[in-house]
Parts: structure tokens; sequence; C-alpha cells
């Protein structure tokens, strides 16, 4: 069984670019919804195998690779928001962006103009692909397809409207550009370091 994850921030401390109503509803609700329907279908798969019934196996495992993939990137979307300092990448993160993007601005640019375009129940995120070693930003269209297998997520930014619309009604680039206002930078830099 999973549990929820404890948020290191009060609901209110990313406002005004996040608002408490938001951040409460996205947390307490739908974050929480996905870890109970994980572990509702964790424990079907567990009677599936004790009975050794499989008859339904082709749903549960769909169910559990859905639900279990918003768990994982909701965890990482609310880890990589905060009111934390710094607000930059540390050097060896700012070097490796660099590299690969030839600078902050185009990274930040083109993570930006990534996030608007992404369609349906979506995500963008900077991930480290270890078979390329490099830094890319990838479009998950629904959370569980379109991945780089054995990436490993460093920023993640939800796109679904759930996560915005309230707020910004459907208005996503000043979504995205709030965003940047509350990035953990601490969070990215250690997910970058322990990559």
């Amino acid at each position: 069984m999973i549990k929820k994850i404890n948020l290191e921030y009060p609901l209110d401390s990313l406002e005004p670019y996040y608002s408490r109503e938001t951040l409460n509803i996205h947390y307490n609700t739908l974050y929480a919804g996905y870890v109970d329907n994980t572990n509702l279908t964790l424990d079907k798969l567990d009677k599936a195998r004790k009975e050794r019934n499989f008859e339904n196996i082709k749903c549960l495992e769909k169910n559990l690779s859905f639900f279990a993939s918003g768990v994982v990137l909701h965890e990482l979307f609310f880890e990589n928001m905060g009111p934390a300092i710094p607000s930059s990448p540390d050097l060896k993160l700012m070097e490796q962006i660099n590299k690969d993007f030839g600078n902050f601005e185009i990274f930040k640019e083109q993570f930006t103009e990534s996030s608007k375009v992404v369609e349906a129940s979506g995500w963008n995120l900077l991930v480290w692909v270890p078979r390329l070693d490099k830094l890319e930003i990838i479009q998950c269209e629904k959370h569980q397809d379109l991945t780089i297998w054995n990436s490993k997520p460093i920023l993640v930014l939800d796109m679904w409207e759930h996560s915005y619309f309230l707020q910004y009604k459907a208005n996503r680039a000043e979504y995205i550009k709030a965003f940047w206002n509350i990035v953990n930078w601490n969070n990215v830099n250690k997910r970058f370091k322990n990559r």
C-alpha cells in the first residue's frame, strides 16, 4: 500500500502564483484519488493472484499503470514547487542546461512553449536520459504513455486543466509564467544530482 506524501509547505504558501483553493483540491482530492485508486487496484491484483483468476488482468494492469503514474507525477509536481530559495539551478545543473540547451533562457523558453502545446490530460517534463547522457524536455499526453523508458524526471509541470483552471481559466500561458516563480530549485537540483 502507498500513502499520500505530506506537502512540505502550507497550502497558501504558493500564492499568488498558485492559489490555496487550487492546491487544496489538487492535493487533497485529485491526488488523494490517485493514491486511493492505486491501492484499490493493488488489492484487486493481490486477490487475482491469490485466487489465480486473471480474467480482468488487462483492465487491472492498465488501471495500475494509470493510477500509479498519476501518483508519481503528482508527487513530483508537488515537490517541484515551493517557496524555497534559491530561485535558480545550482552550478552543476546550470552547466548541464547550458550544455544541452545553449543557456537557461533557451531552456526556459523551450519548456514554456512545450508546456503550452501539451495535448489532452498531459504533463511537461524536464528529464535526464541516461542513454543519451543529457537533459531533454518531453511531453506526456497521457501520463502512463509516451515516455522515454529509464529517463528520470527532474522538473515536472502538470498541464491538466484541473491544475490551473480555477485560478487561470483557459489562460495556460499565465499559469506557466506563474509556475516559474514557485519552482523549488532545491528539489530540482537534488533530483539532478541523484540522477
